[in-house]
């Protein structure tokens, strides 16, 4: 449905478009009268009539032209007022949308009796339903008539008549959105998004309320736009101003739009010029009932027109080729600057394509991460209990053998929707680089030449090292079967410094330093066509027998979870050149490991497991006595950290997992310091990347294993962390 919504409004953007480009203003020059009445000499006005009219030609010719590029600089900025506007729109409702699911998700469970609205830990369930949704600040339950029944926060409810539409006007599925409010400790202008609820039995009834800030409903356009003349504002039907950027209160363009808003609110109004000459789009979103602003100065928007004129103007009163020249610099500007934008809107086409095939990837790695975690523990205890050279055992290996190539995709998908459990450490990157053509030269073919050229001698980087091993043994890989002959591969390592923002052909790039890397071959180049493809995972140009296409987009995650970009420069026939820039890091390195606590030799370890799915905890526990050490197991991780606070050297170490519901795992390791500062954690997760690894490494975990685990990696874990 959205998608339907969205692809009308871009055809009825593009049918304005064009009624406006078959459709121009027409003007109408009063050229200056000639007196008549005396008689003409017959010789000597006759160079003044000549130079006369060769100046009006003059004088013609650049009017015209003038004119013609004031047209095509009015329709390109109506057409980027609408492109931004609907992008805008699309946006918010996207962001409404996944609040409002949320919200749904909620009514779910008060309507199942899974979250009583009278149990104390419905402000504990309501917070941490809060901190699930990116944009919700307070999570309010309130009767019909306003009161508070429970709250996620002490912050005060907005009152249920700032709400349009009403309550007695809105349908049971439908939401409804408030004025904007002040909240005095967030000190930000909020607006409450609210639906009905019922609860279990029918017992109770109200509405649902999440606190947004005002500003998120702008998103990252806000910081987008173009300049102080641009501005954006959401409304709702009734006019009230839900958010606004640039927006001055006594804009006449807006004010004039509230207006009519007010008076028409059903009415849609695209792309006009209203009275105070400024270019204005109008997008609706019904389900929400708001409408999204944007409006440009005129004169702003001619501004380069306006400087383009006086130049002609001044070298009119020249000589006409200073003229055509002065024009033909605009025209130039002008296609460069087209090609400017075109470059930015493919890169944002193409962004968007790998950020909505890593948002699914991701997701699908993770649940398959939780299957294959049972089926490689069980299968490894399964496989010692069936003796060896029998059909059982043979079968076992098999079995384990597609888990540990189903594991190995796994992780290679995660890598690519930076979604791996990875460990945040600073590390030199030279290294690195310098490993990875070292195993490539060992086995280079004869006819390749490896060239090499660092320049960042000390330059460090944050992340897991391991990550950019991969990255760069893939990329480095890539260009090697790009030359199936003959060819020089060149991989340089340098600093940069950028000054101001760049657009590179994958990637944005602020400014800022970053450590860059560039690998360049000899080989067959890529096309346009396999260029919008190239970073997308299981696409690839050779034949099966060459891998599953993960490569590229392996560097591409990588990349992105480090906070860097790609930029792709290739010719078909040529050769191709690709740049990652990784943001330099100016830290230190990493501190020592914490001092490990000692225990009387000879006795068994007990190790805490902490899990909040039974049967896998279950599995951690039967590994551990595999290995020799008594395990106990919890489900409730506030029960296991009572279970520490009151033996807190019982036991040696703790694996919990990350994602629990009450306490998360990095959450119940920073909650045992208190009680056992040198007690190692071992933190299991099959999803989090560098979040969790920044936020495990703040918590005081001592290693980030990745699910499913196998108990080799287990126990070479539990080697380094109890010696």
């Amino acid at each position: 449905m959205v998608g339907a919504q969205s692809s009308a409004r871009i055809a009825a953007g593009q049918r304005r478009m064009s009624d406006v480009m078959r459709n121009p203003p027409t003007s109408h020059p009063i050229a200056p009268r000639m007196e008549t009445d005396a008689p003409l000499p017959s010789h000597p006005w006759l160079p003044w009539v000549v130079a006369l009219g060769l100046w009006l030609a003059l004088a013609g010719v650049a009017s015209v032209a003038l004119w013609q590029l004031r047209r095509d600089a009015v329709a390109h900025q109506t057409r980027e007022l609408e492109l931004l506007a609907l992008a805008l729109t699309d946006e918010i409702e996207r962001s409404l949308r996944g609040t409002e699911a949320g919200l749904y998700a909620l009514r779910t469970e008060l309507h199942d009796g899974r979250l009583p609205i009278e149990s104390p830990n419905a402000v504990q369930a309501l917070r941490m339903r809060a901190d699930l949704m990116p944009l919700v600040r307070t999570l309010w339950l309130v009767d019909g008539g306003g009161e508070v029944l429970a709250a996620s926060s002490t912050a005060a409810a907005p009152e249920l008549a700032a709400f349009a539409p009403a309550g007695a006007q809105l349908a049971e599925d439908a939401a409804t959105l408030s004025r904007p409010f002040a909240d005095g400790s967030a000190h930000e202008m909020q607006v409450a998004l609210g639906i009905r609820f019922h609860s279990a039995q029918g017992t109770s009834s109200g509405w649902i309320l999440a606190a947004l800030p005002a500003s998120a409903l702008l998103g990252a356009f806000s910081a987008a736009q173009q300049g102080p003349e641009t501005r954006m504002a959401v409304f709702r039907n009734d006019g009230v101003r839900l958010a606004s950027a640039n927006a001055a209160p006594s804009s006449v363009s807006e004010s004039l739009m509230a207006q009519r808003l007010a008076q028409r609110p059903n009415q849609e109004i695209r792309s006009f010029r209203d009275g105070s000459e400024n270019l204005v789009s109008l997008h609706h979103v019904p389900r929400y009932n708001v409408k999204i602003l944007v409006s440009l100065d005129l004169q702003a928007a001619l501004r380069p027109w306006r400087g383009a004129a006086d130049m002609a103007a001044a070298v009119l009163a020249l000589l006409l080729p200073t003229t055509l020249a002065a024009l033909l610099f605009v025209r130039r500007a002008e296609r460069r600057r087209l090609q400017a934008q075109r470059a930015l809107q493919r890169q944002l086409v193409r962004a968007s394509r790998l950020e909505s095939l890593g948002t699914l990837a991701s997701g699908v790695a993770h649940d398959f991460n939780n299957l294959l975690a049972g089926i490689v523990g069980f299968g490894e205890m399964a496989r010692d209990a069936a003796p060896n050279g029998s059909d059982q055992a043979r079968h076992l290996d098999k079995v384990l053998q597609a888990s540990l190539r189903g594991k190995a995709l796994v992780e290679r998908i995660l890598a690519f929707s930076r979604g791996g459990a990875r460990v945040s450490t600073v590390f030199e990157f030279e290294p690195v680089v310098e490993e990875v053509l070292t195993l490539l030269s060992v086995n280079l073919r004869p006819g390749l030449v490896l060239e090499r050229g660092f320049d960042a001698t000390g330059a460090r980087l944050r992340g897991d090292p391991t990550q950019a091993f991969e990255a760069v043994m893939n990329l480095c890989t890539n260009a090697l079967q790009a030359m199936p002959g003959n060819g020089l591969l060149s991989v340089h390592l340098e600093r940069a410094h950028v000054a101001a923002p760049r657009v590179l052909s994958h990637s944005a790039l602020p400014a800022g330093d970053y450590v860059a890397l560039s690998v360049s071959d000899q080989g067959v180049g890529i096309t346009p066509q396999v260029m919008e493809h190239l970073f997308e995972p299981f696409f690839t140009t050779r034949g099966a027998q060459s891998g599953t296409g993960l490569g590229l987009a392996v560097v591409h995650g990588v990349v992105a979870e480090f906070g860097g970009a790609i930029d792709v420069r290739s010719t078909p026939g040529q050769g191709a050149c690709f740049t990652l820039y990784f943001p330099e890091c100016t830290e230190a390195g990493g501190a020592g490991a914490p001092a490990r606590r000692t225990f009387p030799e000879g006795t068994a370890l007990e190790l805490m497991v902490v899990d909040d799915d039974p049967s896998l905890m279950a599995l951690v526990g039967e590994l551990l006595r595999d290995m020799g050490y008594a395990s106990a197991g919890f489900t409730d991780p506030r029960a296991a950290l009572q279970a520490l606070q009151a033996q807190p050297q019982r036991f040696a170490a703790v694996l919990t997992n990350e994602a629990m519901p009450g306490l998360t795992g990095t959450e119940l390791a920073a909650a045992l310091r208190a009680h056992a500062p040198g007690l190692p954690v071992l933190l299991l997760s099959g999803y989090g990347g560098a979040s969790l690894a920044r936020r495990a490494t703040a918590a005081g975990v001592a290693r980030v294993l990745a699910k499913p685990l196998q108990r080799a990696d287990l126990a070479r874990a539990l080697v380094d962390l109890l010696g």
